[in-house]
């Protein structure tokens, strides 16, 4: 192909043991979830919360998308993250090992989503400034901020007492980051340690000095601001659209295997009325039994918590959807979103992007070990959030 990346599908055959162990897969978890709260009602459960999820969540994100997209288009037009890239240059090599330009992958992140940062890396004006062996950890990095504007105002939006939580959330997410691009960059070095120009440049033809001029639109400065902002927003509608299908399918399993079923306000009793969010509290069983290391590393306020960086791990979008319930329930606390920010931010779905980010920088024999450092660094980032937290 002419990025140099190849198809990620083969030919099997069509019937072959996969199939069987699928199908006594789907069977059996779907069998376990209708023996507790019957065929009829699991569906029922399975399309309200859905509908819900669309109605309540998915669109009140890709409100804080539109905006936020409008907002990021302004910053990058006036020479705001230009600005941010010159004052903080001079971290990145001390903190990641990269060079002062992959700061702009972390701000381009941070404003969109994870592969936003292929787009630079392809940039022959950016990728200039990288030695061969810091490439594939451009990867690790924009993952690390990925949707970080929306997960942040998010959480803000969900009380004033939730401010300052998701800033430490921010805080903690940049240590996580440094964490895994520190780790990846010591895999990649060795990688290519049998390679004698992996300490050169990239071999890039230089088509404008982009750490010292921008592109800017030519038109008068009223119609500037309008297309930035029209475009901008055009971007959040597109990524709001694009996390629909994470959030009602990965988001409804979880709240399944989350919750638990409604009581009967005459009775107190357990019962199952077929409504958004019932589920089998399958989760919080595992989290009990996991809060005496849950606990001490992320003071979580209740097993629930659980769910929460389990489904970032594929989908930030679907994660930040379960906080409002939590909240509702008084399942969570402060230091909860601190800790839900920070994981949230640096782990954005990475399991889910992963592959195809580094199949897109032509290092896929490196990804298993960008998942390993990836999941390392999300781990830490949890952590020092929470003594962030109680430090503060």
């Amino acid at each position: 192909m002419a990025n140099g990346t190849t198809s990620n599908k083969k030919l099997v055959k069509a019937i072959n043991l996969e199939t069987f162990v699928f199908l006594f897969i789907l069977i059996g978890s779907m069998g376990y979830i209708a023996s507790k709260m019957g065929v009829g009602v699991m569906f029922k459960v399975i399309m309200y919360t859905s509908h819900d999820l669309l109605l309540n969540t998915v669109f009140f994100i890709m409100a804080i998308a539109v905006l936020a997209g409008a907002f990021g288009s302004l910053l990058s037009e006036f020479g705001v993250i230009a600005l941010i890239n010159k004052v903080f240059a001079f971290l990145m090599k001390p903190l990641y090992g990269l060079p002062g330009a992959a700061i702009i992958g972390a701000l381009t992140t941070y404003l969109s989503d994870n592969p936003a940062v292929i787009s630079l890396a392809n940039d022959k004006s950016f990728k200039k400034f990288f030695k061969k062996h810091q490439l594939p950890a451009l990867c690790n990095l924009g993952t690390s901020f990925g949707m970080g504007l929306i997960v942040t105002a998010f959480m803000m939006s969900q009380g004033k007492q939730f401010f300052k939580a998701a800033i430490i959330g921010n805080i903690s997410a940049i240590i996580g980051s440094v964490i895994s691009v520190r780790l990846m960059i010591f895999f990649t070095q060795k990688y290519y340690s049998q390679i004698p120009d992996s300490e050169v440049a990239c071999d890039c033809i230089e088509d404008f000095d982009s750490l010292n001029y921008r592109e800017i639109k030519t038109d008068n400065l009223f119609q500037r601001v309008l297309e930035c902002l029209l475009e901008g927003g055009k971007s959040g509608v597109e990524m709001g659209i694009a996390i629909i299908p994470g959030v009602l399918i990965i988001c409804t399993a979880v709240m399944i295997l989350t919750f638990g079923p409604s009581v009967d306000p005459e009775t107190g009793k357990e019962i199952y009325k077929g409504v958004a969010y019932e589920g089998i509290g399958l989760l919080p069983l595992i989290g009990e039994k996991l809060m005496f290391i849950l606990k001490p590393l992320f003071g979580f306020t209740s097993s629930e918590a659980i769910a929460f960086p389990i489904t970032a791990l594929g989908a930030v979008g679907a994660a930040i959807s379960l906080v409002p319930k939590f909240i509702s329930q008084n399942l969570i606390g402060a230091n909860d979103v601190a800790v839900f920010t920070a994981m949230g931010m640096c782990w954005s779905g990475y399991l889910s992007t992963h592959v195809g980010m580094m199949d897109a920088l032509n290092c896929r024999n490196l990804t298993n070990k960008a998942i390993l450092a990836h999941t390392i660094g999300g781990f830490v980032a949890g952590i020092s959030a929470h003594y962030i937290y109680l430090l503060m």
